[in-house]
């Protein structure tokens, strides 16, 4: 990353380069949406990049209806912090947002998960397809690092009970993470159907509550761990969704230390798309933090909404 870069010292340029990412074709009312009878203002009196709607009659810039709006932080900051969590494969703490920025950590605790906002994709396709395999598996994540399968009830400690996460990987493609309430075949069900292209493979461990659904799938796979089998015939294997762990799990140790609850899911749209446009996919992290200011639109995220500084 070039730290030397305007975008991240200069608020006009980083204005003009949010500008390039949403507005590509030119500044659209985010409003009333018209795109031909919108003007640039000029003046001394005016903030730059100020912009009126001669249809509805409204001001506006390029952070309306963004999850910029409002913010007081200048959008340099904003356009580095954006990049170091499109670029830092393990995330990055808000206390080294905090440093890093020069903001207060309360700032930089809010300005994450409205990246992470960022990050969230909206009526995703999915994963999947004919000739396609899907891997599913679940995990806990928080409390004591012990067994994925025990009871969540007598796994606390000072960081709380562990959550039950469930991820679907496409071979080669996307990842998609869900915290579930427990893992039974009732609440991975409806997950596994709403995200998974029924033209799938779906693959699995031998979990009791797979078989019953991977009947609805074009065919499905499982490999008994509890035998010690891990790959039958080369292809046959859960070891994609297992290395999503693992990242995603040396994030919230090693990073994170602690995801509460209420903001868990944030947490897994975060991992989830650094790993849907991971290198391997032929992104970079230019082509990463371009995609996340793009999916900043519409995403604004209040404080009161964001939890109100609950525990990170």
């Amino acid at each position: 990353m070039n730290l030397t870069d305007k975008t991240f010292h200069d608020d006009e340029a980083a204005r003009i380069h949010l500008e390039a990412q949403r507005w590509p074709d030119g500044a659209y009312c985010p409003h009333c949406g018209e795109a031909e009878n919108v003007t640039l203002l000029g003046g001394k009196s005016t903030k730059p990049g100020t912009y009126i709607c001669k249809s509805c009659r409204t001001k506006f810039t390029v952070t309306v209806g963004t999850v910029f709006e409002r913010s007081h932080i200048g959008l340099a900051k904003w356009m580095l912090a954006f990049r170091l969590m499109a670029s830092s494969k393990k995330g990055v703490s808000a206390h080294q947002l905090h440093r890093t920025l020069g903001v207060t950590y309360k700032s930089a605790w809010f300005m994450a998960h409205r990246i992470r906002e960022a990050m969230r994709l909206d009526a995703p396709e999915p994963l999947g397809g004919e000739g396609k395999v899907v891997e599913v598996d679940e995990t806990y994540v928080g409390g004591k690092e012990a067994n994925k399968h025990a009871n969540k009830r007598n796994s606390r400690d000072m960081f709380g009970r562990k959550e039950a996460v469930v991820t679907l990987v496409e071979r080669g493609g996307a990842a998609r993470s869900f915290h579930v309430a427990n893992v039974t075949a009732k609440t991975l069900r409806p997950v596994i159907v709403k995200n998974a292209s029924r033209k799938s493979h779906l693959m699995t461990d031998g979990a009791r509550m797979y078989p019953r659904v991977g009947r609805e799938f074009a065919a499905h796979s499982a490999v008994d761990h509890a035998s010690g089998e891990y790959v039958r015939l080369g292809h046959h294997h859960s070891n994609t969704v297992e290395n999503y762990f693992s990242i995603l799990k040396r994030g919230v140790i090693g990073t994170y230390h602690h995801v509460s609850e209420a903001h868990l899911s944030r947490y897994l749209d975060e991992f989830d798309f650094r790993y849907s446009n991971r290198s391997g996919l032929g992104v970079d992290d230019v082509m990463r933090t371009n995609a996340m200011l793009k999916g900043s639109t519409g995403k604004r995220l209040t404080y009161r909404r964001s939890g109100q500084g609950a525990n990170a």
